[in-house]
């Protein structure tokens, strides 16, 4: 077992040098490869992390512009349906009152075809009444003259 030790010891003592270069590349690796590399990596995610807060930030004013535009669509539609209502209320109070006009100017006609149909019906009448009087004495003077006769 002493063997054993010893060629153990010795394999140890060969294996020093080797033990050594790993420490030394191991500390040489850190600190020239990756903390360099940390760093990098390490600003590599702040830029993407500010980029990620700058594109959302501009995608928050991007909804609230299309926000206010949408508001200010809406607003203009309502503006230009009020006015809308309003032209076309005003061609209806225009309209009504051309109506009320043309019925009033024929009604105004009416009274007058009514007045001037009653003044020519009286007219008729009369004629009527002279004509109905001369055809009666007509007849009674054919009648009476025949049985004269």
């Amino acid at each position: 077992m002493e063997q054993t030790l010893q060629a153990l010891g010795a394999i140890l003592l060969k294996a020093i040098p080797t033990i050594v270069l790993l420490l030394i590349l191991h500390f040489y690796l850190k600190k020239m490869l990756f903390e360099p590399l940390g760093r990098v990596l390490k600003q590599r995610d702040e830029a993407t992390i500010g980029a990620r807060k700058a594109a959302d930030e501009s995608l928050a004013r991007a909804e609230r512009r299309a926000a206010e535009y949408e508001a200010a669509i809406r607003d203009a539609r309502t503006e230009i349906y009020k006015e809308q209502e309003q032209a076309r209320s005003q061609m209806v109070a225009d309209s009504d009152t051309r109506i009320k006009e043309m019925r009033s100017s024929v009604e105004g006609m009416i009274q007058e075809a009514k007045g001037r149909i009653h003044g020519e019906m009286e007219i008729a009448r009369k004629s009527l009444r002279d004509s109905a009087s001369a055809l009666a004495d007509q007849i009674s003077d054919r009648v009476l003259s025949r049985r004269v006769s």
